[in-house]
């Protein structure tokens, strides 16, 4: 398969180069210029609302904020004019048919999508990611850039899959919900070469070229379009149930849903694995992650930071649950914390938790 970024026209390369400046300044030098404004207004807050406030009075605060919204707006221009440029053959691979297929792509035209995941254009990418095959195409480039270039290969996705998942040399079967077009699948199928690996997502373009893509690879993963909430699988069928970067794109009711399906699915001495976002502690720091949130059309951040996690897994008959902060950069799994850092950045942490041995 082709990469849609091979085959950018010189104008098109300045468009993603100039976006991608934009977004590296915008997370090192105007987020810490911004906290530099903030320090200099006295006693630090001691709550997140109250360091809103005192953001949104800065001078800085408006280029902020515009900047986060703009660029945002800016890769998925820059992203869908490269994309729809080269429809026709995108499309074409996308539906070749492998003589030998070493995996499954099973799609659910009767899958009724719920509200939640329909009504918004997450992450302000129009149409969002479910409305058309080339969406699917237009969010893998866009996420490039989001992750300022350094998830190339999905060194993140590798992190994660060796720093916070167990080893099971003798895993049968290994779950990743809502997988989209498949980077976080992909990495397990090395991790757990005993295992049947199976994506689930609501998305069919997603699907369809985590699929396509799977197989130009030769790896052999089934994909399923299904919901996290109700997967369909068999109780107790499954030794690992991952997810990345999903629950904080479900309202609380559907988060707590998910958490009790995985736990349905986990054998006795499972694992869960979401890898997903967590506060800091910092209240200027999150009061920016939640005005992210507000700026990037991801509605569902508070329902995420509202829920006792912890909670729920105990609930679900799940033991030993916890959060342990994330490095996206190098290390993975970081029980320290996240360490001192100046820059704008996600704060990554792994939600962790077991089902019991019978």
């Amino acid at each position: 398969m082709f990469d849609v970024e091979d085959r950018l026209t010189l104008d098109e390369r300045s468009a993603v180069d100039f976006v991608l400046g934009l977004r590296k300044r915008w997370a090192d030098t105007v987020y810490p210029a911004l906290t530099r404004e903030y320090a200099a207004t006295g006693a630090p807050a001691t709550s997140i609302d109250e360091a809103g406030r005192t953001l949104r009075e800065l001078p800085l605060y408006p280029w902020f904020s515009h900047l986060e919204r703009v660029q945002q707006k800016m890769l998925w221009k820059a992203a869908g004019d490269a994309v729809l440029d080269r429809r026709a053959e995108l499309t074409r691979q996308l539906t070749a048919v492998a003589v030998s297929p070493a995996g499954s792509l099973t799609l659910d035209p009767d899958l009724a999508l719920p509200d939640w995941y329909t009504d918004y254009d997450i992450h302000i990418q129009p149409g969002g990611f479910c409305s058309d095959d080339m969406s699917a195409y237009v969010y893998e480039f866009g996420a490039r850039i989001v992750m300022l270039r350094d998830n190339d290969g999905y060194k993140f996705h590798q992190l994660f899959t060796r720093t916070a998942l167990p080893d099971l040399p003798a895993a049968t079967r290994v779950v990743d919900i809502g997988c989209g077009f498949g980077k976080s699948t992909r990495p397990l199928v090395a991790r757990y070469p005993t295992a049947q690996v199976i994506g689930l997502d609501l998305a069919a373009p997603g699907l369809r070229l985590a699929h396509a893509e799977a197989e130009a690879a030769g790896l052999a993963i089934d994909y399923r379009q299904a919901d996290g909430r109700a997967t369909d699988l068999a109780d107790a069928s499954c030794d690992v149930v991952t997810g990345t970067m999903v629950l904080h794109e479900m309202p609380a009711p559907a988060i707590r849903e998910t958490i009790e399906e995985a736990a349905r699915l986990l054998k006795p001495g499972g694992a869960l694995r979401f890898l997903e976002f967590q506060l800091t502690g910092d209240p200027l720091r999150d009061a920016t992650v939640y005005e992210h949130a507000e700026r990037n059309n991801e509605p569902f951040f508070h329902a995420l930071f509202g829920s006792d996690l912890l909670a729920i897994c105990a609930e679900a008959g799940l033991t030993d649950a916890g959060w342990t902060p994330f490095d996206e950069r190098r290390n993975g799994m970081q029980p320290e914390g996240w360490g001192d850092r100046s820059e704008w950045h996600f704060p990554w942490a792994v939600l962790s938790a077991t089902k019991p041995e019978a």
